[in-house]
């Protein structure tokens, strides 16, 4: 029987998932307890990637995963994102490329042996791993190629609310033209573009991505809301109290009616006043 692995060239969208704080997870939860939780993550990995059509190519903290087409790997990520770490309570990071490959298969002997039935070699797999480290907890993130490759793309699969935004350009290490990275969620919080690290540097972009009011969430609505009531609130109270001290009779009651240099010593009588009860 011949040993020769069949190989052939393609071009495959790559997902690296990898869980974050997995190795403090196992040593504080304890091998059979970890292992235990660990499967019931791939369990729930790999039913989801049998949805979208995805290859299971290598597993170790996260997965190597291989999709023909690069909606269903966004879709995966995004519906993995929403779903699998909810139930794990574990956080996970996702890296997406499309990109050149060698497909190798296995023969059943060396299958047999521990081979892996099917590996990917390339720089397209090490362009992916760059990518998924810049990631933030919870986060997808996009080369170039990936986004055009699903630009103004979606299906029925594709997350209510999906929107993409320039993370930033980036130097890999060992590839040799920058990167122009993309992040892709449906909160503004997974849109932040990632800080560069020891083998991915950021050479420029974006420092924040602001939401429109149309994209935001309930949470996010709320929020936004309550902090441009209090600043209204707070431009409100300043002009109450302009509008008071504004009064002759209310600057001879506080003391304020005096030349402009006296309003430091009347702070700090009024501080003095409010500590120990008496004015200074």
């Amino acid at each position: 029987m011949s040993r020769t692995p069949t190989m052939r060239e393609r071009r495959l969208t790559i997902v690296l998932l990898d869980l974050i704080g997995s190795t403090s997870f196992v040593q504080k939860a304890g091998p059979m307890k970890a292992a235990s939780w660990l499967q019931y993550h791939d369990r729930l990995t790999r039913s989801l990637m049998h949805k979208f059509s995805g290859r299971e190519i290598d597993r170790s903290d996260g997965f190597l995963l291989s999709f023909d087409r690069p909606i269903d790997a966004v879709n995966f990520s995004l519906h993995y994102q929403i779903m699998i770490p909810v139930k794990i309570r574990l956080n996970t990071r996702i890296g997406v490329h499309v990109g050149d490959v060698v497909e190798v298969t296995q023969n059943e002997l060396e299958i047999m042996g521990g081979a892996k039935p099917v590996e990917l070699e390339g720089v397209a797999k090490n362009i992916a791993a760059r990518t998924m480290s810049l990631c933030g907890s919870g986060q997808v993130l996009l080369t170039q190629d990936a986004f055009r490759a699903i630009k103004d793309m979606t299906n029925f699969d594709t997350p209510r609310g999906t929107r993409y935004a320039v993370a930033g350009l980036y130097r890999f290490k060992g590839v040799r033209r920058p990167v122009t990275i993309y992040c892709v969620g449906i909160t503004t919080e997974s849109l932040q573009p990632p800080e560069g690290s020891e083998k991915a540097r950021r050479l420029g972009g974006p420092k924040k991505i602001k939401s429109h009011l149309r994209h935001m969430r309930a949470r996010e609505l709320s929020l936004w809301i309550l902090y441009r009531f209090a600043f209204i609130n707070l431009l409100y109270l300043c002009y109450l109290f302009i509008r008071f001290i504004s009064k002759q009779s209310a600057r001879e009651v506080w003391g304020l009616d005096h030349p402009p240099w006296s309003w430091v010593e009347y702070v700090v009588s009024l501080a003095s006043f409010i500590v120990t009860g008496e004015r200074g």
